[in-house]
């Protein structure tokens, strides 16, 4: 069963309570999203630790009931 977008918002809310996080449904199925996501939590941290923090708030759900997620994290300027 696909993550509807508002539980995804929510996990991802939950995990970095600062951030601004902007979902978009790429697809319209429910299934395919990207996140845009800017979080004091990211700060100083490379590219791939930042997605792997995204990843680890979402416990596992990504290729499983969410198939795909397209990450653009940063901290703020």
């Amino acid at each position: 069963m696909p993550m509807p977008m508002n539980e995804l918002e929510n996990c991802l809310r939950e995990a970095f309570p600062d951030a601004e996080i902007q979902v978009t449904d790429l697809a319209g199925d429910g299934d395919h999203y990207r996140a845009r996501i800017v979080s004091r939590a990211f700060a100083g941290l490379p590219k791939v630790r930042q997605h792997q923090m995204v990843y680890a708030a979402l416990n596992g759900r990504v290729g499983g009931e969410l198939h795909a997620l397209a990450l653009e994290t940063s901290a703020p300027t």
